[in-house]
């Protein structure tokens, strides 16, 4: 029995020991070719959010006057919807203990907007106020009528609160109305739907009490904040007496 040697054979060329010794070194080529692509990647990625984020910024540039302009369209409807007899309103700021007449609308000055009829009599304030609901921070507006100790109406003007149930705080119109006539001394209360007794008591939304006493809750401390401020001025500057000077020296310079 003899013992045969294989010999190699030109037609199957993965015998060949060049081809065994290039086929153990192509992984380092492969891992060396990795680096340049992974830093590539990198380079495109933080490229890609730089972009991004220029484009964001642009956008919101371009877009904030329309939407200032929109913010202050909505709050100039909402003042004559919760002050419905007046016929022009002015912007009174509250700053180091004293009210003033502010021309300029600045967003941290503390400020809300008298009410005054064809003669330019004060008929009340339109009080801006917010706070947490149960999603996220609740923006209204509510009319103050100081002589009658009155609520005069009630707008939303930002919510995010559940849809179905909580917005319901600004999509319900017999919620939305019940604020008027309502008066906030002693503090208003909402209670279960059906048991208001009481003139400082109204009806809390059902499946939406959160939202409702949420709401509720704004309106009393902002005007335990506010009344104050406009029943007794420190410097004994009342609302109708700062208006009536600022609107003497506007016919003056005229």
């Amino acid at each position: 029995m003899s013992l045969h040697t294989a010999q190699p054979d030109d037609n199957h060329p993965t015998t060949d020991h060049r081809k065994h010794t290039w086929r153990l070194h192509e992984p380092k080529a492969m891992n060396q070719n990795s680096e340049p692509s992974a830093l590539r990647l990198v380079f495109t990625l933080a490229l890609a959010g730089l972009l991004s984020g220029v484009a964001i910024v642009g956008i919101y540039n371009a877009t904030l006057p329309l939407i200032t302009a929109n913010k202050a369209k909505a709050l100039q409807t909402a003042v004559f919807k919760v002050l419905p007899s007046i016929v022009t309103f002015q912007e009174i700021g509250y700053r180091d203990g004293r009210l003033f007449v502010q021309e300029v609308h600045v967003p941290d000055i503390d400020s809300i907007y008298a009410g005054f009829d064809e003669q330019e009599r004060l008929v009340g304030y339109a009080i801006p106020g917010e706070g947490p609901g149960f999603q996220d921070t609740i923006k209204l507006l509510y009319g103050y009528r100081l002589n009658e100790g009155q609520l005069t109406g009630m707008e939303v003007l930002e919510s995010r609160e559940t849809p179905g149930l909580g917005d319901k705080i600004y999509k319900d119109a017999d919620f939305v109305a019940s604020f008027r006539g309502l008066r906030p001394d002693p503090a208003i209360v909402a209670v279960k739907k059906g048991k208001k007794s009481a003139p400082n008591e109204i009806d809390a939304i059902t499946g939406a009490t959160i939202s409702s006493v949420a709401l509720v809750r704004i309106i009393n401390e902002t005007n335990a904040r506010w009344l104050p401020r406009l029943m007794d001025p420190a410097d004994g500057n009342f609302v109708h007496k700062i208006y009536r000077e600022f609107k003497d020296k506007l016919r003056m310079t005229e």
